[in-house]
């Protein structure tokens, strides 16, 4: 999937890019796999901001995406590659041989066509599903389940793909996108390849207005506030923070803070962390 860019005719269209989805299908979305999503606007039920900097944006509808894959040694053809709003991959809807349809994530070199299946008896191709224990060692795979039968949760997004490390006993060692390594349980599930939608991460909003398209709402410095407001906030001029440290507008040290829970029963899991550490 390559990056579209566009003459500079407005200084929102200068360096703006868009993905080119001329490789998708310009087809609606199956109306069976579809659901209301509906927006909370970062507010609570008393209207009161409690995300803040999220609200507004275009309105969209969920695409039902099967993580799961547990349709067994069932063939399906792939009927399109779709657009998907609510993430940044590119998702691909099958039907299988019973006439089931679903959508899964679409990997690097899935086509309309193709056929995928899931189950431990599967080709190692992109698009098909296994158990870890049944993939071999080195693979590049995505949509990893964390628990058995949960569903995929690890490497999900536009261009990442985790590395089948090692197998030994119930685990299998995995690097992941961000550099961890983690042990998961072998019975899990993984899709085969690498997620689609490869150059996302090169395209440049090139505009404010997208990012509320997006329904993000614009941030402001802590250190233009008030005192009331933020603890930067206040002071003559351009002022220091005034305190040891940064800190969030409720006081809570904004660096080097650790929010992860001290007891957390994956950590015994985890060989070496994204930080080296």
């Amino acid at each position: 999937m390559s990056i579209k860019v566009f003459k500079p005719t407005t200084n929102g269209r200068r360096g703006m890019s868009v993905t080119d989805y001329s490789e998708l299908s310009k087809v609606a979305p199956e109306k069976s796999l579809l659901k209301p999503l509906s927006k909370n606007s970062g507010r609570n039920s008393y209207g009161r901001i409690t995300v803040r900097h999220r609200g507004g944006g275009n309105r969209r509808k969920y695409r039902v995406i099967d993580f799961k894959r547990t349709k067994f040694d069932i063939e399906a053809t792939v009927k399109t590659l779709e657009y998907d709003p609510n993430r940044s991959a590119h998702i691909a809807l099958i039907e299988y041989a019973d006439g089931v349809k679903s959508y899964i994530l679409a990997p690097v070199g899935l086509k309309v066509g193709d056929t995928v299946v899931a189950g431990p008896s599967a080709d190692i191709k992109p698009g098909n599903a296994l158990p870890l224990t049944n993939i071999p060692v080195g693979t590049f795979i995505h949509n990893v389940e964390l628990y058995p039968g949960k569903g995929g949760q690890l490497a999900r997004a536009a261009g990442n793909a985790a590395q089948l490390m090692a197998k030994e006993g119930a685990y299998a060692l995995l690097r992941l996108p961000s550099g961890e390594l983690r042990n998961v349980p072998v019975e899990c599930m993984a899709s085969i390849g690498q997620v689609g939608n490869t150059d996302h991460e090169n395209v440049k909003i090139g505009k404010a207005g997208r990012t509320r398209h997006m329904g993000i709402r614009p941030t402001v410095r802590g250190s233009v506030m008030n005192p009331n407001d933020h603890p930067h906030g206040g002071g003559e001029g351009k002022s220091p923070i005034g305190r040891p440290g940064p800190v969030t507008p409720w006081g809570k040290p904004a660096l080097g803070y650790k929010t992860r829970a001290k007891k957390n029963r994956s950590d015994k899991l985890i060989v070496k962390r994204r930080n080296g550490k």
